[in-house]
């Protein structure tokens, strides 16, 4: 029987790997998908207290987030849950979703990502908010940078309907968000 060969081992020790700043919501990287063929990627995401990710939805992958730390909301088309320590939820790829701190005290997710791939988007995030923190008037979202950078990624933002009784509901920052409304 062949057996295909296996990945090579890989260790993060705790409290490692490589960071990239995103404001309110960094990415710590766990496992890249380019050392397992491309099968599953794995990040950590603090969060601080009143963030909330832009809504969004993924064309190619299914994310799935065990919180670590804190109590992190998560809505995923018509379904709303806020987990602490434990909890695990499946956003799949086509709904619009968003995630954010629900408590008052920094929080802390694993995010799994399958097929893997996306954990490059957040380094390219990174690097182009680093690229025009200079300018604070710019809104990154309305950028042909951004736009083109999601497409790559074959990433939706949006403005679902129950945006803003969320970030009402926990005294969340909202995030910056396109000028088009979108349904969930």
């Amino acid at each position: 029987m062949d057996v295909p060969s296996a990945p090579a081992v890989q260790v993060v020790p705790p409290g490692g790997g490589e960071t990239v700043a995103i404001p309110g919501f960094g990415v710590v990287f766990k496992l890249y998908s380019r050392d397992n063929g491309g099968e599953v990627a794995i990040v950590e995401h603090p969060f601080a207290v009143g963030t909330i990710t832009p809504p969004h939805l993924h064309t190619r992958e299914d994310e799935h987030s065990i919180v670590l730390e804190g109590e992190i909301g998560f809505r995923s088309g018509d379904d709303e849950v806020v987990l602490g320590p434990g909890g695990y939820i499946t956003k799949p790829r086509g709904q619009m979703h968003a995630m954010w701190n629900a408590g008052k005290t920094p929080g802390r997710i694993i995010e799994i990502i399958t097929p893997g791939g996306f954990e490059n988007y957040f380094r390219e995030l990174g690097e182009l908010l680093a690229s025009v923190e200079a300018t604070p008037a710019v809104n990154l979202r309305e950028t042909p940078e951004f736009a083109e950078l999601a497409k790559r990624y074959g990433l939706t933002h949006g403005r679902p309907d129950w945006l803003d009784d969320v970030v009402e509901r926990y005294g969340l920052t909202p995030p910056a968000q396109p000028p088009t409304r979108a349904g969930d």
